[in-house]
Order: structure tokens, then C-alpha cells, then sequence
């Protein structure tokens, strides 16, 4: 369903480039499975974010998915010091474990936040009615209709739990922009699983497989839709090279090794002096000045 919400957010020149989706095996998590993406959102941006980054802009999307624990971590190149870090675990229980990020977080200052699906208020130009819990009932499962205090009779009900750090250290800008980072999540969050919530008949009768080939397909036409041609995405693992010995994605700019500046930008050097500006400047004599005549200011005697 992240695959589904990525293209439907996606336009021409603006959306969600998938750039990897494959298998990957961690130590202590065990098998999982990588995606790394570009999030290109200028015009998403408040004007007084629009100021102060290049008109391409995009963010990196790292997410390791060891379900049911997730670790997913956003990136930009051109502001170094800002970051978001969100750990994930599934619960099968209505969010009544308080303690489920204390060793993760046992050092931080905290504000825990409860996201209702079905009754917490939305931007009102991203709602649907088709998405709306309270309205929609899934054919296949029977579930939906959602009504106030459903988390505590509902079944069969989970809770994702998400551990939320935003970093952006920045004299003057720091609070301001880790406040708005945080409202943003929240309302992606919110948006996000009601979606996921109102399209169950979607993807309920997946396998798995059906559902990495829902993914390479939707990535691809995504790819499309917002100007990129469709990525390889691999299936097998890579192994990682050496840090010293490891280069660039495809995707990116090679650097020119010579130190010349481009062609384009040389200075021809028998290029013609202008001649709008004298060749020598005269002054006037300090001994006549007296006799000069400035507009505006009377002489005197």
C-alpha cells in the first residue's frame, strides 16, 4: 500500500523515485528487505523552507522492514545536519503498552501521541470519503464502519508503535523545523493508515510474491510518472565493497578529474577591452573647484 500511496502522490517531475527494493539479511534481525528512495517534494515545502533549498530538492528514504520491526531513516545531502530516524513495531493489542521504546529511548525526552484512524481529523484536501473508516466496510473481510471508542471492542485489532526522532541542528531554525517535521509525520502517518486500512480488499488475498510483483510494477510506472526512467530493481543481494573502493550510484554525477574550468566558462584571452568606460579618469583641478557648479547646491561667494 506504500507502493499504491507513493504513485498516487507522484507527478511529473515530483513524487517518489524508487532507486533499490531487495532481500536483506541482517545479524541479529534476520531476513528483511531493503528500499532505498528519493522523495522529491519542493512545491510540498513551506515558502519559507523554498528559500533556502535548490529548486531539486528531494530527500533519501533508507527503510530496513524485519517485520514486525522496521527501521526507516530520511537523509538530505544539501542540509547535513538534518534527519529522521523512526523505529517501528507491531503489536497485536490497542496501544497499551507504554513501554515498548524504553530501551531505544530510555535517554530521550519524550511526547507520546495517539493517531485514531477513524476519528482524528485530516487536512481536508487529502480526505476521501472511499478512505474514511468510518464509512467504508471491506467485502472481503467484513471489517470497517469504524465508530468512536471502536479500539476497545474491535477485533481483530494492532497497533504500530513508532519511535519518531527529528534532528535539525541549525541555530535559529531548530525548533521551528523539528516542530513542523513532526506534523508533517503525524499527518503521513494518520493519511497513510487509513489508506492502508480502506484498501485491505486490495491487497488481502496476497501472497507475498504477488505482492513484490504489485511492487515492482507500481514502482515502475511511478518511475515513469514522475520523469525517470524505470529502475533495475534487484532481487539478489549485493555485497557491500570496501569503503575506500566503493563508488556512486549510476545515478549520480560523475565529477571531472581535471581542474580546468569547462569550455563554456573560459575566458577567451584575446577577448576586446570594452570601451564602455574611459580609458583614463580625469580629475578636476583642486585649485578650480570653487568654480564648479554642483546641481542643487548654491555657490559661494
Amino acid at each position: 500500500m506504500i507502493s499504491k500511496h507513493s504513485h498516487e502522490q507522484s507527478d511529473h517531475g515530483e513524487g517518489v523515485e524508487v532507486v533499490q527494493n531487495q532481500p536483506f539479511q541482517d545479524p541479529h534481525h534476520g531476513s528483511g528487505q531493503f528500499t532505498e528512495k528519493r522523495v522529491y517534494l519542493n512545491s510540498k515545502l513551506p515558502s519559507w523552507a523554498r528559500a533556502v533549498v535548490p529548486k531539486i530538492f528531494y530527500v533519501t528514504e533508507k527503510a530496513w522492514n524485519y517485520y514486525p520491526y522496521t527501521i526507516t531513516e530520511y537523509t538530505c545531502s544539501f542540509l547535513p545536519k538534518f534527519s529522521i530516524h523512526i523505529e517501528t513495531k507491531y503489536e497485536d493489542n490497542k496501544g497499551s503498552n507504554d513501554r515498548i521504546f524504553d530501551n531505544e529511548a530510555k535517554d530521550l525526552e519524550r511526547e507520546v501521541c495517539f493517531i485514531d484512524i477513524a476519528c482524528d481529523e485530516i487536512p481536508e484536501r487529502y480526505y476521501k470519503e472511499s478512505e474514511d473508516p468510518k464509512h467504508f466496510k471491506s467485502e472481503k473481510t467484513g471489517r470497517g464502519q469504524l465508530r468512536e471508542g471502536w479500539r476497545d471492542s474491535h477485533q481483530p485489532i494492532m497497533c504500530s508503535y513508532k519511535l519518531v526522532t527529528v534532528k535539525f541542528e541549525v541555530w535559529g531554525l531548530q525548533t521551528r523545523v523539528e516542530q513542523f517535521v513532526h506534523k508533517v509525520v503525524r499527518d503521513i502517518l494518520l493519511i497513510g493508515h487509513r489508506q492502508a486500512f480502506a484498501w485491505v480488499d486490495e491487497w488481502y488475498d496476497m501472497t507475498m510474491d504477488e505482492v513484490r510483483e504489485f511492487e515492482r510494477a507500481t514502482q515502475e510506472a511511478t518511475n515513469r510518472k514522475i520523469g525517470l526512467l524505470p529502475p533495475a530493481i534487484s532481487i539478489s543481494g549485493i555485497p557491500l565493497l570496501p569503503a575506500a573502493i566503493r563508488s556512486a550510484p549510476s545515478s549520480a554525477p560523475s565529477t571531472p578529474l581535471s581542474t580546468d574550468a569547462p569550455e563554456f566558462l573560459s575566458v577567451p584571452r584575446d577577448r576586446p577591452r570594452k570601451k564602455s568606460a574611459p580609458e583614463t579618469l580625469t580629475l578636476p583641478d583642486p585649485e578650480t573647484k570653487a568654480s564648479l557648479d554642483l546641481p542643487g547646491r548654491p555657490m559661494s561667494e
